[in-house]
Formats: structure tokens, C-alpha cells, sequence
């Protein structure tokens, strides 16, 4: 099957032609770009040289469908929403990796994201591709909204107490830091070695667009949750998000209990791994990989539930699980082209 990718740029777009590179269906045959047409795919990153030699394109809808039959949608919020329009109208299966399409109420997203919303129409048939746990739906999808990065690792941590509506309202609290590569491939002074270095940085205090996103899908399996406190961290490394969420429980359960309901929820989901009950989980044990590892425990003082739930940003939390809900949506095995064991060390 041939693929395109629109938004070749940036750090998730330059993953998702690693990944693509080695998919056994998956043909990735061009590469679009709406500000650098003409210009090779290697000018950016030269470590592409030899093995994909595309050239950019401007972006033309129905050029693209003549070429390809799906499209990764990776350009930023705000300006996704007028292609991914575009080209489903061109008749093209669309999964978009920006985060214009992720929230029911377009009210939230005027509020979180600061910018005007897309009709509430056009939300319809959308499927917010949480693909460890939503297959069915993104079968049956109009159009698949990769979920952020953030709440792929909170949601997927938290997910086996929502369902069973085990979490006192408004109590939980997610505690979250991510690799530098989670804040794009933007020039900023926020962003430089020597602001980067030896530092650790709390950002968007209380105002970070993926706390509505959380809060939505934890909602869906149990509507008595209510609000989360979620707090984002940048930390010196590449690659990496570690989401340490705490929960007040709504009746008393022991870690061996806690550990049990997590391995019997994901026993048979490929692609989150439950560590043995007193192991935790870091970013480098599933970097480059599909992976979200969890690790459990419940506090014997407070009795609240500890969840850590680690995940590669730009995997799992993009290009990965994009090419993932791309399998799925398409009839194929999930993990086609996604075997991939983490780099280590």
C-alpha cells in the first residue's frame, strides 16, 4: 500500500519515514511539505542519505491521491486542520498526528489550545486512536486523531482503574516529564543546550493542552472522575516521557491486588508491558520502541495507587502508534513493522 506523509520536518515527521522505511506493506512514495517544496528530505537530515532520497512536494491533494491511498498528517495544530479536510475530501484515509482533531468539545479546544475550533461537524466519524484499546472503533473509523503524547502514557497508566471505576473523583494527580524532542524541532532560546543542560524545568503550569485530552478519554470509561491536576517537566535528554500518577482509590487494595487487575487488563495487548509487581520502569528500557512499560504499587500510608508509565515520545507517543492505528485501520497486524525491541543502553 502506498503512503504519503504531509509534514516532513519535524522530529515526528522524520520518525514516522524511519519506521516507514522497513514496513513490510507500507511504501512510503512521497513526502509533502507546505513551505519547503522542491527541497530533499536529507537537506534536513543528512543521516537519510543513501536510504530515502525523496524530494518534497507542495502540497496538492489530488496529487497526493493519484500517488498514495493513506496519509501521516504530522503539521502543527492549527494548520492540520485545513489539509486533513482537504484531503479526505480528495478521498484519502487521513491519520493526523496534531492535536486538532482530539477534543469532542470545541469549546475546550478554543480554551486549551488558544486558537479557533473546526466545526463541531466535522468532528463527526472521527476515532481518537488510542490503538492498544480502542481497535474496533479505529476498524470502523472515518478518520483516525493519533493521540498526543502525553496522555498515550497517562491514559494507558490509569486506563485498568477508570474502566472499573476504582478512582475517587478529582483526585488524581500526574506528574509528568518529557525528553526535549517532545517540544518540536523549533529554534528557541527555551530550547538551548546551555537552557537545556543540567536543568530541570516545570512548564505550562496548570495550562497545558493535554489536560483536557486526559481528562475526556479517563471520562469516557468512567464519567465520575472529573478534573486531574497534570504538570509537565522538561528534562535534559532526547527521547522519554515518564508520567508518575498518583490516585486516591474508592475503596482500600493491596499492591498484589493492584498488579493483578493491571496484568489481567493488558495480559493480551501487544504493546504495554506490566513489570513484576515492585519493579518500575524507566525512559531509556522502551526507547525506540512501541512500548509503554507499567509499573504499580500502592502506598500503605495514604493508600493511594502509584502508577508509572514510561513510553518513547516519538514512538509510541507519534509516529509509532500512527503507523500502528494505520495497521489496524487497514486490516493489518498491529505491529506490522513495529517489532522493534528498545535501544540500549
Amino acid at each position: 500500500m502506498k503512503v504519503a506523509l504531509v509534514g516532513a520536518t519535524g522530529y515526528g515527521g522524520v520518525e514516522l519515514i524511519r519506521l516507514l522505511h522497513n514496513h513490510p506493506v507500507f511504501e512510503l512514495n512521497a513526502i509533502y511539505s507546505h513551505s519547503k517544496g522542491g527541497e530533499s528530505i536529507r537537506s534536513y537530515y543528512p543521516h537519510l542519505s543513501g536510504a530515502v532520497e525523496l524530494i518534497m512536494d507542495d502540497i496538492d491533494p489530488e496529487k497526493i491521491k493519484a500517488k498514495s491511498d493513506l496519509v501521516f498528517l504530522a503539521v502543527p495544530a492549527g494548520i492540520s486542520r485545513d489539509w486533513s479536510k482537504k484531503l479526505r475530501d480528495a478521498g484519502l484515509k487521513v491519520v493526523d498526528l496534531s492535536g486538532d482533531f482530539r477534543l469532542e468539545d470545541v469549546e475546550d479546544y478554543r480554551k486549551w489550545y488558544k486558537k479557533d475550533p473546526i466545526a463541531k461537524e466535522e468532528l463527526e466519524g472521527v476515532v481518537f486512536g488510542l490503538a492498544d484499546i480502542v481497535k474496533d472503533e479505529i476498524r470502523n473509523a472515518a478518520f483516525i486523531s493519533n493521540p498526543g503524547c502525553y496522555p498515550t502514557a497517562s491514559v494507558l497508566g490509569l486506563y485498568p482503574l477508570a474502566k472499573n471505576k476504582m478512582i475517587v473523583r478529582n483526585s488524581i494527580v500526574i506528574d509528568a516529564k518529557s525528553g526535549v524532542t517532545g517540544a518540536g524541532r523549533g529554534a528557541s532560546v527555551a530550547n538551548l543546550f546551555s537552557e537545556i543542560d543540567e536543568n530541570l524545568k516545570i512548564y505550562k503550569v496548570n495550562t497545558h493542552q493535554h489536560t483536557p485530552e486526559i481528562e475526556q478519554q479517563l471520562n469516557r470509561w468512567d464519567p465520575e472522575i472529573g478534573m486531574i491536576t497534570f504538570e509537565t517537566h522538561l528534562i535534559p535528554m532526547n527521547r522519554g516521557i515518564m508520567a508518575t500518577e498518583y490516585v486516591d482509590l474508592k475503596s482500600p487494595i493491596t499492591a498484589e491486588e493492584l498488579h493483578k487487575l493491571y496484568m489481567d487488563t493488558y495480559k493480551d495487548v501487544k504493546f504495554v508491558r506490566v513489570r513484576p509487581l515492585g519493579e518500575f520502569p524507566s525512559t531509556k528500557e522502551v526507547q525506540g520502541s512501541n512500548y509503554c512499560d507499567i509499573g504499580v504499587s500502592v502506598n500503605e500510608r495514604t493508600g493511594k495507587a502509584v502508577i508509572v508509565s514510561v513510553i518513547d515520545n516519538l514512538v509510541k507517543g507519534a509516529a509509532g502508534q500512527a503507523i500502528q492505528n494505520a495497521n489496524i485501520w487497514t486490516g493489518l497486524d498491529e505491529a506490522e513493522g513495529l517489532d522493534l525491541l528498545p535501544m540500549y543502553p
